[in-house]
């Protein structure tokens, strides 16, 4: 039996946890056979904290790597990190001509354990270029509130108004993690399908092993979609997905702990409460 084929236009983690490492992983988790196409390596110096080298990759280099994939017949894709303007106008060109309709953009901003925008001059390009092409986009909350306009979000309305924004810029559908900085005792996300905002709802785990959560969240969908899933269906399995993983994570080193890509197969999914508000 074929594969459904699964395309991740990111970068490179280093340390394994994130990037297009937790992303193939995660394909490989779904069943579905995936491909990478390169933007930028990310590294971390052991001597300086684990600070994070950002070290993107020349953009003429993208356009032959989304052809070979694009010609084998990609049933969903997923961008990460697309370090510069020109790249995000590049993957953006190369995604909107493939005629890939089960695209998910997960918007990032900053590396896990860094405080400052990597490139904020990105917020723009991707609003005009990357929203439009989105069947599903999934920001946490700083996230949300750049590609909104709304700036800090602090409680699930101010998610619902996120939503609805970035929906109006052109996404069809909106899942937003929310994450430790939302002040709820369960960990929610909130899902927009451009009528209806849901919440998602599990259990909140008590560990900082949380590398690679959001990566794997957006990959898990992207997985979802190419199985045939619906985009909710696909949202909320991955939700269960991804709360296994981090339930699950482990200590890499002094530094970080990534998420455990296999828990929800190996140990189960937990359930998801879906309430719509």
């Amino acid at each position: 039996m074929a594969l459904k084929k699964t395309l991740t236009i990111a970068g490179s983690d280093t340390s394994g946890g994130a990037g297009i490492q937790a992303d193939l992983k995660t394909f490989q988790e779904y069943g579905t056979y995936g491909m990478s196409a390169l933007t930028v390596i990310v590294t971390m110096d052991p001597d300086n904290g684990w600070s994070h080298g950002v070290h993107p990759i020349e953009a003429a280099t993208l356009p032959p790597q989304m052809k070979t994939a694009f010609s084998t017949g990609i049933d969903a894709l997923k961008t990460g990190m697309l370090p510069t303007v020109e790249i995000i106008e590049t993957a953006a060109k190369g995604i909107a001509d493939s005629g890939v309709q089960n695209v998910v953009i997960d918007p990032v901003l900053v590396c896990k354990g860094e405080d400052e925008v990597l490139f904020p001059e990105n917020v723009d390009a991707m609003v005009k270029h990357l929203l439009p092409i989105a069947q599903v986009v999934t920001p946490n909350l700083f996230e949300a509130g750049q590609l909104s306009g709304l700036g800090n979000l602090e409680s699930i309305d101010d998610m619902k108004r996120a939503a609805e924004a970035i929906h109006e810029r052109g996404a069809k559908t909106v899942a937003i993690k929310g994450g430790k900085q939302l002040p709820h005792e369960k960990a929610v996300d909130l899902f927009y399908d451009g009528n209806k905002h849901y919440l998602l709802i599990t259990e909140r785990s008590d560990t900082s092993y949380t590398h690679g959560a959001g990566c794997t969240f957006a990959a898990a969908i992207t997985a979802g979609l190419a199985n045939g899933a619906s985009v909710r269906d696909a949202v909320v399995d991955a939700k269960a997905f991804v709360s296994a993983a981090i339930s699950n994570g482990w200590k890499l080193n002094e530094f970080v702990g990534p998420v455990l890509h296999g828990a929800a197969n190996k140990s189960g999914r937990p359930e998801v409460t879906v309430e719509e508000v």
